[in-house]
């Protein structure tokens, strides 16, 4: 297990199309004295959970001993207890978590509309009815768990992405200094 006080993880959670997506590109982008994009630690959805943790855990650090990286953002991930759990006693105790809070409504209108032309067949409203039922069911439990430890901060994806992408960076100024 890697020490807490030589990486620093930061897991990005919710239902987060367009707007916070937009977001947090744009903050691995300009941020990058702060937090290091998670082009390492890819989105893994349907793969055992050793696997899962073994790549991130391997990555995080190669990353680290190679290229000296030490601060991380890890997009998508965790998004059930247990991985949230086994990553924490393999790789690393995350620093805290950002969760994109949107209404369902609007999280709808903006599948829709990204279905229009991304060519994702899941991008109907019977698939997104049903993505939003997974959320609830299992990733939501890891936000309230992160929110019972204090290390959970809510940012209003409703808004537009110049507002999300202030609120972040005030999150991350405050956190990560």
């Amino acid at each position: 297990m890697l020490q807490a006080d030589s990486v620093t993880v930061v897991f990005v959670l919710g239902k987060y199309p367009n707007v916070a997506l937009v977001v947090v590109k744009e903050l691995n982008a300009i941020l990058s004295s702060k937090i290091t994009a998670s082009s390492i630690c890819p989105r893994v959805t349907y793969c055992v959970l050793s696997r899962v943790v073994k790549v991130r855990n391997t990555a995080i650090k190669e990353a680290r001993d190679n290229d000296g990286k030490t601060r991380f953002l890890v997009d998508g991930f965790p998004r059930k207890m247990d991985q949230a759990i086994k990553f924490e006693e393999v790789v690393v105790e995350s620093k805290f978590t950002l969760y994109f809070e949107c209404s369902e409504e609007t999280l709808l209108n903006r599948l829709l509309k990204r279905g229009e032309s991304s060519g994702r067949v899941d991008d109907n409203i019977e698939s997104i009815k049903k993505r939003f039922q997974t959320f609830k069911e299992t990733s939501y439990p890891v936000i309230e768990y992160y929110e019972q430890k204090g290390k959970a901060f809510k940012v209003n994806a409703e808004q537009s992405k110049e507002e999300v992408y202030s609120d972040v960076k005030k999150i991350l100024d405050g956190a990560l200094n």
